[in-house]
């Protein structure tokens, strides 16, 4: 099953290369979307895949990268659009 989450990540995650390890979580799980940083210090990632790589994305998003300290993961499950091709960092 393809599911689409709309994650909002906070917590100091923002100068530690949050974005550019999602990404390469992202790829490694075959996902497809983007991830950002908003100017309210989380960062907000859509993604699209198979139910259990995108779990999987989730689960790594309550760690991040070294460096990081996530103190909430808010995860909004949504319809699947097909509308990505990769995944990348967005501004």
């Amino acid at each position: 099953m393809v599911v689409r989450a709309h994650i909002l990540v906070s917590g100091v995650v923002q100068g530690v290369f949050f974005r550019h390890n999602t990404m390469i979580k992202a790829n490694e799980f075959n996902l497809k979307g983007w991830v950002r940083n908003l100017r309210d210090s989380r960062v907000e990632i859509i993604c699209e895949g198979k139910k259990d790589e995108v779990q999987k994305l989730v689960d790594w998003c309550k760690k991040g990268p070294k460096g990081a300290y996530v103190s909430n993961v808010d995860v909004t499950w949504e319809d699947c659009t097909g509308e990505f091709d990769t995944f990348r960092v967005t501004y």
